[in-house]
């Protein structure tokens, strides 16, 4: 398998087997955990392998039950590239992004830093509304790009970002991530702010990879979460539903 789109070639191979009939509609897939053992990739991979499946409309994902295969609705294949997946792509702006915070911590104006301040406060505003907008993240990041005073860098991170924009695959994970009440950490970003205007490249390089390392976590946590919580209201409704029939025995 090749390294990039690893989760395509994941995906397309268990297609493969779905449509020689190993699986049959309404059964349900082996765990994430022994379908990544068996393919030899990450967890992370395996997911983003089952969320383009789903998005192409070929498994459904139950939250707290499990990965089943379902009738194909619609008519022709829709194709299962769909762009680079979200933890891969995170990754990447990790070590990129993580070095532009270092250089941008030695080069940054005072200007540039008051401007951070102001984003941040707009981010704040921006958790509390519920339009799903992040316009102040991606602003926040692209400010630390300029400020690296590298045309190169700057335009390598906006095409990160502007990846994570097109790719459906990655938007997919973000707005699961949303539904579950995740948003930008405030604090994170305070982290980076502080490293920035103390013109300490060292802990501006940390403090973003921290960030972003803890964004990939996050996107692994929050559908697990998902399934978590899912449980919960299924017992916390069968446990209602039981006290009402001894009421009524």
């Amino acid at each position: 398998m090749k390294a990039q789109r690893l989760y395509k070639s994941v995906a397309d191979s268990l297609l493969a087997v779905i449509d020689s009939g190993q699986f049959k509609v309404g059964d349900r897939l082996p765990a994430e955990r022994d379908l990544a053992a068996q393919y030899k990739v990450s967890r992370p991979t395996m997911r983003e392998a089952v969320i383009a499946l789903e998005i192409a409309g070929r498994v459904e994902v139950r939250k707290g039950s499990g990965v089943y295969v379902i009738e194909q609705e619609h008519s022709g294949v829709k194709s299962l590239d769909l762009d680079v997946g979200p933890f891969e792509l995170t990754e990447a702006r990790m070590l990129i992004e993580g070095e532009a915070a270092g250089l941008a911590a030695t080069l940054i104006s005072e200007d540039e830093i008051a401007e951070l301040e102001t984003i941040i406060e707009k981010m704040k505003r921006e958790n509390e509304s519920d339009d799903g907008e992040e316009l102040a993240d991606k602003a926040f990041h692209m400010l630390i790009a300029r400020a690296t005073r590298n045309g190169a860098i700057e335009t390598i991170i906006e095409d990160l970002w502007t990846l994570r924009d097109r790719s459906e695959l990655t938007q997919t994970m973000y707005e699961t991530v949303r539904m579950v009440g995740v948003k930008p950490s405030i604090d994170e970003h305070i982290a980076i702010f502080e490293a920035l205007k103390a013109k300490d490249p060292i802990k501006a390089r940390a403090a973003m990879r921290t960030h972003l390392s803890r964004v990939i976590d996050t996107m692994f946590e929050a559908t697990e979460i998902e399934a978590f919580e899912a449980v919960k209201r299924r017992v916390s409704e069968d446990r209602k539903r039981f006290k009402l029939l001894l009421k009524t025995g």
